[in-house]
């Protein structure tokens, strides 16, 4: 792997709604607070990014990150602070680049947005929008949120909302608000991305990592097509941290099974084993569970397959405990992230 940008590490919550200690949910009000507790803790073992993604359904009751993220933000000093996705599709992208620029402000410019379609897609009728015009609303809004990023007077025109004429956007930034397109599994996300010069997110949450590397391939070359400089490659995915291979397991799969019972509901996906479970924590699944070790090692070879120098892990799932949750952010922060910057640079 060519090391273009230098190595960041992340940790994403869709603000699971948590358990107790017998892994009972507890209120989405105390989820919320506990994801603030979540933030400070990562900033203080050494974790670069902390991000909240917008979500909501009763298991993930969080509608809105950005708020969360300003009460994260007069409690942190170091780390930055930014939307593990942003359905952007159905929401206005002027009002999302008001609020992450007031984040920026307030957080001393450590924000940062990771724009989505929308994989999870309650949002639309939730807020009015037709799932027929999906693909004409992202590829409008992300248009809009490109030039409100460069900045300026805008001047803009499309279907999907009203037009703007020369008007100046505040507040303006005082340095570029970070900005990156989320891909599932569409080539087109990913030229697009390029296109407007938007840092690529890869989403993996299933299949072989791997089959992402033609996609940080196409990225790089249409970048260069576009007339645009390289811009960093992250990975988000899904995973747990204990202190041995079998303690993750133990506690991660009681409750991702019962997360993807409820989802699979409403989105098809299948109710995996344990058996099956165990595949996709293999070397050759898209899941992080298990200890600090078989973590690190599993992130460095997928870092060097995929192009790729940022990963967000996405930690806690469905009503894990706060002291399991608690204890796997204290691991990825003080023995993982050292760990895999040294089999990097090794």
């Amino acid at each position: 792997m060519t090391v273009r940008f230098p190595l960041e590490f992340a940790l994403d919550t869709f603000g699971d709604r948590m358990g107790d200690e017998q892994h009972h949910p507890i209120t989405h009000a105390q989820s919320i607070r506990n994801v603030v507790e979540q933030a400070e803790l990562a900033e203080q073992v050494g974790v670069d990014v902390f991000g909240i993604g917008e979500h909501h359904t009763d298991e993930f009751p969080m509608p809105a990150g950005d708020v969360v993220l300003g009460t994260i933000a007069a409690r942190t000093e170091r780390i930055r602070l930014g939307s593990a996705v942003t359905v952007l599709s159905s929401d206005d992208p002027v009002r999302v680049f008001q609020r992450y620029s007031t984040l920026h402000a307030l957080s001393n410019g450590r924000a940062e947005v990771i724009l989505g379609r929308g994989s999870s897609t309650e949002s639309f009728p939730l807020f009015g929008y037709d799932l027929a015009d999906y693909d004409t609303l992202f590829e409008e809004k992300t248009n809009l949120f490109a030039a409100l990023r460069d900045g300026g007077p805008i001047t803009w025109q499309g279907t999907t909302r009203s037009a703007l004429l020369g008007q100046d956007i505040v507040p303006h930034t005082e340095t570029p608000l970070r900005s990156w397109i989320g891909v599932g599994g569409s080539p087109q996300s990913v030229i697009r991305a390029a296109r407007y010069g938007f840092n690529l997110m890869l989403a993996i949450i299933g299949g072989h990592p791997a089959r992402f590397a033609p996609f940080s391939q196409l990225y790089r070359e249409a970048l260069t097509k576009f007339d645009r400089e390289q811009l960093p490659i992250g990975v988000h995915a899904p995973g747990h941290i204990a202190a041995t291979d079998e303690e993750a397991f133990e506690e991660f799969y009681p409750r991702y099974e019962e997360v993807m019972r409820t989802v699979g509901r409403s989105r098809g996906f299948r109710v995996p084993t344990a058996e099956q479970l165990r595949r996709d924590i293999g070397p050759d699944g898209a899941l992080y569970v298990g200890s600090p070790e078989t973590v690190a090692h599993k992130i460095a070879t997928n870092l060097r397959t995929l192009d790729a120098t940022r990963f967000n892990l996405k930690f806690n799932v469905g009503a894990t405990s706060r002291a399991q949750v608690l204890r796997a952010i204290d691991l990825y922060g003080t023995k993982v992230i050292p760990r895999v910057r040294e089999l990097l640079t090794d």
